[in-house]
């Protein structure tokens, strides 16, 4: 007998009121469809009530796994080209920290982390027979955010790519309930929710297709500035001299290049964010000593001229006679890299006194990864409800196309109207308004396009006039009468697509003055 997930089942982990909307609609809708699509919205439910699932993405050695490292704050996923940096690998919160290798027929075999507290390098399995990784790990972070490593994209092994497109974020579920979900079916409720994109200087023409690429893993919704933003890692290795402007001064040239490269990815992602994935994995998950701080404060008494000529590269930093022994100084260039080795004995050099505690965190500010998690709060997980929502949505609507069934597939499209035309649940027509945008599926004038971006694109009301830090009166009268203005539009500009675009922009006009006058 099928069992029929009730409403209460889920009300424990939901992100919000958008989440828990949808959330009814898949309890209600389940006993009036067929077996297989009730297995299909069990499956949503669970997801609903999951953390938001953020997957990090990008060509092999950008440093993704660096990245998860500091994201995550413990050094625990592989960084060296091994069999397990070729699985896409979840981490995600467990009361017991643990490895589980996923088999393709669905087997488990579990693992203890290595001596080092990391997956292991390699894997005593069949590894043609490996579809995934499942890391547990006892980590506040993940709490709130299931981070998924995976493999790069475009320069990997067929089976590889092959591993990421099909298989991210798609672990099976345990109870014996989900046997009847069929693959077409698990595809449409797989994936990531959202998407932490990681590019190097080189941006190439095709990491716009890469990012296309990762719309089967967002639960086949384009990838877009409300579910995706990217980060310049490797922001050391950038030369000054080569960036128009930078004054010779590196993170100002990486901030320059990241708003370069934001013009050729947006409006797939919302920002490029400069970062040092590896100052920041050293500094966050303990990888900085006591012993590193001593060693960095001998190389701080060194003479001017002996200091400018170490840094000058790797192998003359380590193979300089100086005190510090060579074996020390290339244990410093693994964890910080010749830029954060500079930045580092130019703090101790303006305050010698600095504690351990204190350089650690210098360091972990030099990375830029401070202002990565606030872009990730402001863009992810505060908006976590609207985007698990909308994704959950997708989901339903391709189980319902996949059902085959023309009433079945009715009865669920009516059901999401009758959700969406509900005041309460227009940020969800709005996400599918940017999308349909910022995909290019429906054209609109740059104009236009870069205000349905802005309007859709922020949880804050300044933001999304265009207006902040304006006064209220003025944020008031600015809604209406752009509200006016794309209620118009829709009615006498418009082709039947953008007026489809136009209504909802309009509504979220007049929503943000009904809210104004509220306040």
């Amino acid at each position: 007998m099928r069992r029929v997930t009730t409403a209460t089942d889920q009300q424990q982990h939901l992100a919000g009121p958008l989440s828990a909307a949808v959330a009814q609609l898949c309890v209600r809708l389940q006993p009036q469809v067929s077996a297989r699509t009730a297995a299909g919205f069990r499956e949503v439910l669970r997801r609903l009530s999951a953390p938001l699932q953020v997957a990090v993405a990008g060509r092999i050695k950008s440093g993704k796994s660096t990245l998860v490292n500091a994201l995550i704050g413990r050094r625990v996923a592989p960084t060296d080209v091994g069999e397990c940096t070729r699985l896409v690998t979840r981490f995600q919160y467990g009361t017991v920290d643990r490895v589980e290798v996923i088999f393709t027929d669905g087997r488990k075999q579990v693992l203890p982390f290595d001596a080092h507290g990391m997956i292991p390098a390699t894997l005593d399995v069949d590894f043609d027979q490996v579809s995934h990784i499942e890391a547990y790990l006892t980590n506040a972070v993940l709490r709130e955010l299931t981070v998924i490593d995976t493999p790069g994209l475009g320069s990997l092994d067929a089976a590889s790519v092959a591993r990421t497109e099909q298989l991210l974020g798609a672990a099976k579920p345990d109870e014996e309930e989900s046997n009847d979900l069929d693959d077409t079916s698990r595809n449409a409720v797989a994936g990531a929710e959202a998407v932490l994109y990681v590019v190097t200087q080189g941006v190439r023409a095709d990491d716009q297709q890469a990012l296309a690429a990762f719309t089967a893993a967002t639960a086949s919704r384009e990838a877009g500035p409300v579910n995706a933003i990217a980060v310049l890692n490797k922001a050391d290795t950038i030369a000054p001299e080569s960036v128009t402007g930078a004054d010779g001064d590196v993170w100002k040239a990486a901030s320059l290049l990241a708003e370069k490269q934001a013009v050729t990815l947006k409006p797939r992602v919302a920002d490029v964010l400069p970062v040092i994935g590896l100052l920041a994995e050293t500094a966050e998950s303990g990888g900085f000593t006591q012993a590193d701080a001593d060693a960095l404060k001998q190389l701080a008494q060194l003479d001017d001229v002996t200091w400018e000529m170490m840094l000058v590269s790797a192998d003359i930093f380590t193979t300089w006679d100086c005190d510090v022994p060579s074996g020390t100084r290339l244990r410093l260039l693994e964890k910080l890299d010749l830029y954060g080795i500079g930045q580092a004995v130019e703090a101790l050099r303006a305050e010698p006194e600095l504690t351990a505690g204190a350089l650690r965190r210098k360091l972990l500010d030099a990375s830029g990864l401070a202002t990565v998690r606030a872009r990730l709060d402001a863009v992810f997980r505060a908006r976590a409800d609207g985007i698990k929502a909308a994704a959950a949505l997708a989901s339903v609507t391709a189980l319902a196309q996949a059902s085959g069934d023309l009433g079945e597939r009715q009865k669920v499209h009516d059901a999401i109207e009758v959700l969406l035309a509900k005041p309460e649940a227009h940020a969800l027509r709005l996400l599918e308004a940017l999308t349909l945008v910022t995909s290019g599926a429906v054209a609109m004038p740059e104009d236009l396009a870069e205000e349905v971006l802005r309007v859709g694109g922020s949880a804050d009301v300044g933001e999304q006039l265009g207006m902040k830090g304006r006064p209220q009166h003025e944020l008031v009268a600015y809604a209406l009468e752009r509200a006016g203005w794309w209620r118009s539009f829709a009615s006498f500009g418009a082709t039947p697509a953008q007026s489809r675009v136009a209504h909802v922009v309009h509504r979220a006009y007049f929503l943000i003055w009904q809210q104004l006058r509220g306040n």
